[in-house]
């Protein structure tokens, strides 16, 4: 490809925050596809993949990770400000990620146990996801995202499209696959009705309940489906547990653990 050419196709920049980099590696995975839009994108900045980087602005960021510092907080802006488009790519993105565990705790306190100089660590109290801090045109949720997800809203922005992606829940997902309920056919609870779709209910299809890891769905019911655990006998502290996981900063999982957090 000559160096004109190249200067025509569209640039991909990848942005680490607080994070494991799963959705990252959800995006290497994507090799032969990758391969397959070479003539119209080029990846211009992933340091997990490459440490060439060629300088802003770019059309496509993604951007995986909580806000935990302050530091963090300002580069996040830098990287909007560089950014045509700006979607945050998982649960850490979208809803602060296991680490805002720490937003229904003492921080403090926790840092005072681990770490023999807590005077050197700079930290905020809360893990927060990356739309609380600047504009994101588009959330992609998933711990870890799901590929073809990521492609479809990739291809659908390098064309000005609305990404296509559904928004209801798990439960959609089972049926697709006839995948019997396994909170009706064998009395686990599942958080498959208030879990964004997406996964393709991989949990379900081998008899366990799903876990909620692409975060609340359009609307959840928390609230009815709390009901329907009760009635197989789980009690408040399981309940917190199972909303207080990947997903614990959403607002739909948050407010529904904090009722019942007793």
């Amino acid at each position: 490809m000559s160096d004109s050419a190249a200067d025509l196709r569209k640039t991909l920049a990848v942005w680490k925050f607080a994070s494991c980099d799963g959705c990252q590696l959800s995006l290497l995975d994507c090799e032969d596809e990758l391969l397959a839009l070479a003539d119209t994108i080029r990846i211009a900045n992933f340091t997990e993949a490459s440490s060439a980087i060629v300088e802003g602005p770019y059309d496509i960021s993604l951007v995986e990770g909580s806000i935990t510092t302050g530091h963090d907080a300002e580069r996040i802006r830098a990287v909007r400000a560089q950014s045509r488009y700006l979607v945050s790519i998982g649960a850490c993105a979208t809803a602060g990620g296991i680490q805002a565990l720490r937003n229904f705790a003492d921080v403090e306190e926790f840092t005072r146990y681990v770490y023999a100089r807590p005077d050197y660590i700079q930290t905020l109290a809360t893990s927060t996801p990356i739309a609380q801090h600047v504009k994101v045109d588009y959330e992609l949720r998933g711990c870890p995202i799901d590929k073809r997800q990521l492609l479809g809203v990739v291809n659908a922005l390098l064309h000005r499209r609305r990404p296509a992606v559904r928004a209801d829940s798990v439960c959609t997902e089972c049926k697709r696959r006839s995948t019997p309920c396994v909170m009706v056919a064998e009395a686990k609870p599942c958080m498959g009705p208030v879990t964004h779709a997406g996964c393709g209910a991989i949990c379900p299809a081998y008899g366990r309940g799903c876990y909620g890891c692409f975060g609340p769905m359009e609307s959840p019911n928390a609230e009815a489906l709390v009901a329907g655990w009760q009635k197989l006998g789980m009690t408040d502290p399981a309940v917190v547990r199972a909303f207080r996981s990947f997903n614990a900063g959403s607002d739909a999982f948050r407010t529904a653990s904090q009722r019942h957090d007793r």
